[in-house]
């Protein structure tokens, strides 16, 4: 049984590669957090298929996918739903907005104010959302998977730290390398079309069942003692880095052993070891560390400091 589901997902890195070349990174991290039940950030600069991603995984996927342009107009109640006066029922009804689905598409999530960003807090964290004092339960399973442009600031607003703080991971889409972007060219040359998915032969291969069994099996991957040390070792690493204001909080230390022990039981794994810690590492706490202003101004990025921390704490044998 449990083979066969991780043949479901393998297969649906397959599905997903029919559309998108050469970001097998963070499809995996896609994968993490679906058998996680966490959100992911996607960071790239425009045209590196982050859009084009997610709606390949949700091609893939047995799912409802909704997607939502975040516009500096974007009201909460565009996002949760709101209550609206029935004339014919002359009563007052609530309809649900884009965020009642199994996959949020947030298109350029910081360029809505943090008003209609903080809306989305109580969905990603409590699975819910409240109007009016009434309580809403959302569908099971529920993921954000949210875009942002690093390198365009006008006219966006930064993720406030306690929403990034509930994004599993933060996966950095990176430019493709040449032979990649020629796969690119030769696609859109014989004629591939990013906006019809069924031609280009994407199908459902993953439904909410095998995702329930996926993450009951992946619950069941262990960890050692040592293993859970190593971990908190790691971020209290990150806590007295001279070069870290605020470092990795217990919420991180707990994403992270999630995120390891669903990647071990991608790679066949009873239980979770240091090397998957490590994989793990960057997307989960690269987003979760506040760097000094002084760091800031001599380069020194997220992904450095942790490295740096990767090869100074001991590893547990």
């Amino acid at each position: 049984m449990t083979a066969d589901l991780r043949s479901q997902f393998a297969q649906v890195r397959t599905e997903v590669g029919k559309a998108v070349v050469g970001q097998d990174g963070a499809v995996s991290g896609l994968i993490v957090a679906l058998l996680t039940g966490g959100h992911v950030l996607l960071e790239g600069v425009p045209g590196v298929a982050k859009t084009l991603l997610v709606r390949s995984l949700s091609a893939a996927l047995d799912l409802r996918t909704t997607r939502v342009q975040f516009t500096p107009d974007l009201m909460p109640g565009d996002v949760t739903g709101s209550v609206v006066y029935d004339a014919k029922a002359g009563d007052f009804e609530f309809r649900r907005g884009p965020v009642f689905t199994n996959i949020l598409l947030a298109d350029e999530i910081n360029r809505t104010p943090p008003k209609t960003q903080s809306a989305l807090l109580e969905a990603m964290e409590e699975r819910q959302v409240t109007v009016d004092g009434e309580t809403h339960q959302l569908p099971h399973p529920f993921l954000v998977a949210a875009t942002q442009n690093p390198v365009e600031y006008e006219g966006t607003y930064t993720l406030p730290e306690a929403q990034l703080d509930r994004f599993l991971l933060k996966l950095v889409l990176d430019l493709p390398a040449r032979d990649a972007e020629v796969e690119v060219m030769q696609r859109h040359a014989d004629g591939f079309n990013p906006r019809d998915l069924a031609a280009a032969g994407v199908t459902s291969v993953v439904d909410g069942d095998a995702i329930t069994a996926a993450r009951a099996a992946v619950a069941e991957v262990r960890a050692s003692p040592e293993l859970l040390g190593y971990i908190v070792d790691l971020a209290r690493a990150t806590r007295q880095s001279p070069s870290v204001k605020l470092g990795v909080s217990p919420r991180g230390t707990t994403a992270l052993l999630a995120a390891a022990k669903a990647w071990a039981w991608l790679q066949e794994a009873e239980a979770i070891t240091p090397d998957h810690v490590q994989s793990m590492l960057l997307p989960v706490w690269r987003h979760r560390i506040a760097l000094r202003p002084e760091a800031e101004l001599e380069g020194v990025s997220a992904d450095t400091i942790l490295r740096s921390i990767v090869q100074q704490v001991q590893v547990p044998l």
